[in-house]
């Protein structure tokens, strides 16, 4: 019963974060201000800075997925198969 609160108000907790989203500046005012009028003006270098964003933000999940791929293989214990007993 106490795993059904639980995740019931974990739930409620989650709905409410999701429906009330909050605006956040990512850049200093300078580097949001540079983004805006480049990409105004037919320049590529907002789409740069977001194609260097986006790697800098993947590379640290594609380490971990690296490590836990090598967690698993290394630690995947095999089960030995065992023969049938014939009854005598």
């Amino acid at each position: 019963m106490k795993a059904v609160r639980y995740t019931f108000v974990f739930g409620i907790l989650l709905g409410f974060s999701l429906l009330t989203p909050k605006t956040t500046l990512s850049q200093c005012a300078m580097c949001s201000l540079n983004a805006e009028n480049s990409t105004q003006h037919g320049n590529t270098q907002g789409k740069g800075l977001n194609n260097g964003i986006f790697f800098l933000l993947g590379a640290p999940f594609l380490i971990g997925a690296g490590i836990g791929i090598l967690w698993y293989k290394k630690y995947r214990v095999k089960t030995p198969k065992v023969a049938a007993l014939s009854r005598h």
